[in-house]
Formats: structure tokens, C-alpha cells, sequence
């Protein structure tokens, strides 16, 4: 009886689908023990992870922030504590400018952030994604609101660790 229950249980679970990326218009997935890419049709045609694919398109944090894209806020952030350089996306900005109500600034709501940031990073531990919730008033609402925003520690363009601070939706 037990033995039927434990084959029951092994045709029960259902395949474990593999990610698929596409490369020079074919569909491959990583095999990881064997470090290489593999075509999903013909699993004999694969690329090692140590070939060099080609690079088609590249936009580094620097064009991001000369482009308006990213917003870089490290000398406040220098001020609030932070060792590493920070970004703001395009929607992280709007919402710090938008300071209509009395009492609201830029720079006041970009500390907040950085504050309630700093908190967050500390209370998390062993990880490179943080999720907040900075308090804000905005014009339509006068009365303080969450407002999701993530944050994300990664490599800079010369691989240096740098932070970006992106609204929940952003990437």
C-alpha cells in the first residue's frame, strides 16, 4: 500500500517548464550542470557559457542618467548615511516633485525616502531587493499615502555596486 502511494505521488507531479531565451532567432534553454545553452528543437546544437555572444544593444546607468531616464541623488544620500551611489527613476522623481502641498520639497521628500530606505536596508538582511512605502501628500490627495516604491543593489557600469530607487511598477 505505501508503495502505491509513493508512485501515486511521483506521476502526480507535474514537469518543471524551463526558462527559454532566444538567440540569433532560435529558442534555447540553460542547462546549467553543463554551463551551456541548448537548443530547445536539437539539444546537439549549444552554445558555452564561455562563447561570446554578440552584444546588440547596451545603455549604461551614465546614458540613463544623461538621458533623464535615472536621476542620481548620491550627494544626499552621501548626507543620509549611504556608502554607494543612488539613482531615481523617472517616476521615483515625479512623485518627489510633485510639491504642491504646503510644507513639500524635493529635497524633504528625497530624504524621506533615503530615511525610510536606510531603515528598510537594515531590517532586511542577505539580499539585494528591498521593498518600501514611503508617506506622501500629492495634489489630488492631501492626506498622507503610501506610495510602493523597490529598490535594487547592483553592478554600475564599471561594476561597482550602485542602488536605484524604482516605483513598484518600474524596472
Amino acid at each position: 500500500m505505501k508503495n502505491e502511494k509513493q508512485s501515486n505521488q511521483v506521476e502526480s507531479k507535474s514537469p518543471v517548464q524551463l526558462p527559454v531565451t532566444q538567440i540569433n532567432g532560435k529558442s534555447y534553454y540553460v542547462d546549467s550542470r553543463l554551463k551551456q545553452y541548448r537548443n530547445v528543437e536539437n539539444p546537439h546544437d549549444f552554445i558555452d557559457f564561455d562563447d561570446e555572444l554578440p552584444v546588440i544593444f547596451s545603455y549604461t546607468r551614465a546614458q540613463a542618467i544623461e538621458d533623464g531616464q535615472l536621476a542620481d541623488i548620491s550627494e544626499l544620500a552621501k548626507e543620509a548615511g549611504f556608502k554607494f551611489p543612488v539613482a531615481i527613476t523617472c517616476g521615483v522623481y515625479a512623485l518627489l516633485n510633485d510639491t504642491e502641498q504646503p510644507g513639500q520639497s524635493f529635497e524633504g521628500r528625497a530624504w524621506d525616502v533615503l530615511m525610510v530606505l536606510h531603515f528598510e536596508i537594515r531590517r532586511a538582511k542577505d539580499t539585494d531587493t528591498v521593498y518600501f512605502s514611503p508617506f506622501f501628500n500629492t495634489k489630488d490627495c492631501a492626506e498622507p499615502k503610501p506610495h510602493k516604491l523597490w529598490a535594487k543593489i547592483g553592478p554600475g557600469d564599471d561594476g561597482e555596486p550602485v542602488i536605484t530607487i524604482m516605483l513598484i511598477d518600474e524596472d
